[in-house]
């Protein structure tokens, strides 16, 4: 109730004893109905949770601590040998399922041959081998993640354990389908709390696409393509089909027909999705078409810094004016190949800023003393620190939000899945400076760290995107707490689905009524040529008896 209303209250109340019965009983009865017609909030809902280990379940845990905070009940389903995700939370019941591999030392080995492959150089047949690892890696990943559901239904106790929990809704991360095929065999309103699904970025998958000004993943291609880069764009577009087509798709497609009644894929399955959250919005991403049950939440972890540990703020304040430079590569990439770290430590120990740098591999050898190695930094504290003058980073997608929110220029080392992109949309708008690890050395990561440091223009451009960031009415945050808890009121959101994904791709494109209008057309076409053909011939027939 606001509080205009808690005061005109107040008053009708105070007055009430010098009114009439029958004034007062009206009163009541009009406050009654008031009252009655106040939306209630959504509370105690029961939420079944699957979602992806590491980075993403950063994402996925700051979701969970606000839903927990406002009274749901949540359960998440986690893998026996995860690295990030507790058993025992006070946010939430956990169901643990045996996975005989861990995804963290699988893609710790696959990372380091891929920096070690990226290091080798940009050929063709460098080329050939990098995508052919990463189609056998994630192969093996959804291979994993396929073993995951077997076991969630192929157990009868637990199949019943889910159905007798009565949940409201599924809520899941699709860069894995095995929460959306879990939804699907409940038969239960689904939320994805999605940036990427298997096989690309999730837009692709539910709203229009056109690839003559939409960049497909993988691409390193912005809005605006000349004609090359169309080919370009559209050769990509054909990788992530064939991808998806014969590699991921016939892994789901074994669980589909084994655990659920009809037809269905991957891409339907997420199609059917009641909500997308999606980790982005047009103030990082470009512009492109969407659909009214896409919900843009990025930047929903980001939060005003809080204080540092003394020990660190003392660190940071010993810089002075020059500030501090703050360099970490997320949470899958402990370490870079030695040359390089060697490289970059040199470079740092000649800068006149301090620096904090995220390394776990080996001591760098030339490490300066104004450098400062940690194990674990507090990111968002740092960045929101006013000191922090640059942001060395990898391009993950919690880390370029973060730098947003804050306002601090970005030196980017992509080094795999869609940290490239993430950099091309930040240097397309004037706030980062990229570095490919295979030209990274001493000279261009010194050339790359002074530009952004000196040129004013980067850290400008970024306040900019800052400020249109944070004016927004609703807080990603709420935006995203309220679709949930909306599709918990109303059991669904099947109201905001398209029903285009049930058309066959033909007509879809409206290729079988273009069809029939050629061939209307045609028809129409041959007709009136018969005719005046054989008025032709009929007039011939005539002059020709006439002459004879």
């Amino acid at each position: 109730m606001s509080v205009c209303m808690q005061a005109e209250l107040r008053l009708q109340l105070s007055s009430m004893e010098t009114m009439p019965l029958s004034r007062v009983c009206g009163i009541l009865v009009l406050l009654s109905v008031g009252l009655i017609s106040i939306p209630t909030p959504c509370h105690g809902g029961n939420i079944l949770v699957l979602p992806i280990d590491g980075s993403h379940w950063i994402n996925m845990k700051l979701l969970l601590e606000e839903l927990h905070a406002r009274g749901h009940s949540l359960t998440v389903i986690r893998g026996s040998n995860s690295w990030y995700i507790p058993e025992e939370s006070p946010l939430y019941t956990s169901i643990t399922i045996q996975m005989d591999e861990g995804l963290e030392n699988f893609f710790d080995e696959h990372l380091q041959e891929h920096m070690k492959a990226l290091r080798e150089g940009t050929s063709i047949l460098a080329s050939i081998k990098i995508t052919k690892d990463f189609l056998s890696m994630i192969t093996k990943v959804h291979s994993i993640w396929y073993g995951v559901i077997t076991q969630l239904l192929g157990d009868k106790n637990m199949v019943k354990r889910l159905r007798d929990a009565q949940y409201d809704l599924v809520l899941t991360d699709p860069a894995a389908a095995t929460g959306a095929l879990l939804a699907k065999y409940l038969k239960l309103p689904l939320v994805l709390n999605v940036r990427w699904i298997p096989s690309g970025d999730g837009q692709f998958a539910i709203a229009p696409s056109p690839l003559s000004y939409i960049p497909v993943p993988g691409s390193g291609l912005t809005d605006k393509m000349n004609f090359m880069q169309r080919i370009k764009n559209l050769f990509f577009y054909g990788i992530i089909l064939f991808q998806n087509k014969f590699f991921i798709g016939p892994i789901y497609d074994v669980a589909c027909s084994k655990y659920i009644e009809g037809e269905c894929d991957i891409i339907s399955m997420l199609q059917d999705a009641d909500i997308w959250l999606f980790r982005s919005d047009f103030v990082f991403d470009f512009p492109r078409p969407t659909m009214p049950n896409v919900i843009y939440i990025g930047g929903y972890q980001c939060k005003p810094a809080q204080p540092l540990p003394a020990d660190l703020e003392q660190f940071v304040q010993s810089a002075g004016e020059h500030g501090v430079i703050i360099m970490t590569l997320g949470t899958l990439v402990n370490a870079l190949p030695k040359e390089a770290a060697d490289e970059i430590a040199s470079v740092f120990a000649k800068m006149p800023q301090k620096v904090i740098w995220r390394h776990k591999g080996e001591r760098p050898s030339t490490l300066g003393n104004n450098t400062l190695i940690v194990d674990w930094m507090p990111q968002r504290d740092l960045l929101g620190h006013p000191q922090t003058k640059v942001f060395v980073a990898h391009g993950g997608t919690n880390g370029v939000q973060e730098a947003i929110y804050h306002g601090v220029p970005v030196v980017g080392i992509p080094l795999f899945f869609d940290q490239f992109d993430n950099l091309v949309r930040l240097e397309e708008r004037g706030a980062a400076k990229t570095i490919q690890l295979g030209d990274l050395n001493g000279q261009s990561f010194k050339q790359g760290l002074q530009e952004v440091l000196l040129q004013d223009s980067y850290r400008q451009n970024m306040q900019r995107l800052s400020s249109l960031h944070r004016d927004q009415a609703i807080a990603p945050m709420d935006h995203a707490i309220f679709w949930v808890e909306y599709v918990i009121r109303h059991k669904g959101a099947a109201h905001l689905r398209t029903e285009a994904y049930k058309m066959p791709w033909y007509s879809y494109y409206s290729l079988d009524v273009l069809l029939v209008l050629l061939t209307a057309a045609a028809a129409l076409l041959l007709v009136t040529v018969a005719v005046f053909w054989f008025l032709c011939c009929r007039s011939r027939r005539k002059t020709k008896s006439k002459a004879e």
